[in-house]
């Protein structure tokens, strides 16, 4: 699997904060213990693509939770705009037809994370939805398909980390949300696990938002989280 000269690039801090200020404020407090945040729809749609753009100009990994999902040609001159706002991630929902866009518009320094199925669903809300898969399935089914087109990641529960590095191989990233530190409030999240397991079960990135962005030392919960991670 990928390794990072960095451990403290494993995790991902997410920024699912409501304005740029309140990111700022946060991502100073760090410090240096974090290295990689993302910013998701809450954060981008307030002024946050400006602020990826510039955590990447001082030496920050950005992560674009923007779940690209559209006919193909919007898709890939989104991915291409996005490109040039010089994020080292960007996911799209996985499609077929929307990998492939995201891949046609992909420069040679973003990577592209396809989300299998979101971590807050499970048998019940994937069935609700439509589907006739259990997650399970979905997942590696999704899994297999974004490996053929030649997406460079995938977005899985830790639960299915195992099921899905056996379809995309020990090259491929697996960047895994729902990640809660032992004691952690689960929130809407309903297929968790801690960042020890995670790694165990051969986890690259794992995405911690309010265990971090709501601690009184988030500093020292994000140096917590990346020693139980060496540590696993």
């Amino acid at each position: 699997m990928p390794q990072s000269a960095d451990p403290r690039d494993r995790l991902i801090v997410a920024l699912d904060l409501p304005d740029v200020a309140a990111a700022e404020r946060l991502v100073a407090r760090i410090g240096d213990a974090a290295t990689f945040y993302k910013i998701g729809y809450r954060l981008a749609y307030a002024g946050g693509l400006d602020f990826a753009a510039r955590l990447a100009h001082e030496g920050k990994k950005t992560f674009l939770d923007l779940k690209l999902h559209d006919i193909g040609n919007t898709v890939e001159e989104g991915v291409r705009s996005a490109s040039a706002l010089g994020a080292t991630f960007l996911t799209v929902h996985a499609y077929p037809q929307t990998m492939r866009a995201a891949v046609r518009g992909r420069s040679s320094g973003l990577k592209i994370l396809a989300v299998t199925v979101l971590t807050s669903y499970d048998d019940a809300d994937a069935a609700e939805a439509g589907y006739a898969l259990p997650v399970a399935d979905l997942v590696a089914r999704r899994a297999e398909q974004a490996v053929q087109i030649g997406i460079d990641g995938i977005v899985c529960s830790a639960a299915e980390a195992r099921a899905v590095r056996g379809k995309i191989g020990p090259s491929g990233l697996i960047v895994t949300p729902g990640i809660r530190p032992a004691g952690a409030e689960a929130g809407d999240q309903k297929r968790v696990m801690t960042p020890g397991q995670a790694r165990a079960a051969g986890i690259d990135h794992v995405v911690v938002g309010r265990p971090i962005t709501g601690a009184d030392d988030p500093r020292a919960v994000a140096q917590r989280i990346i020693a139980e991670m060496e540590g696993a």
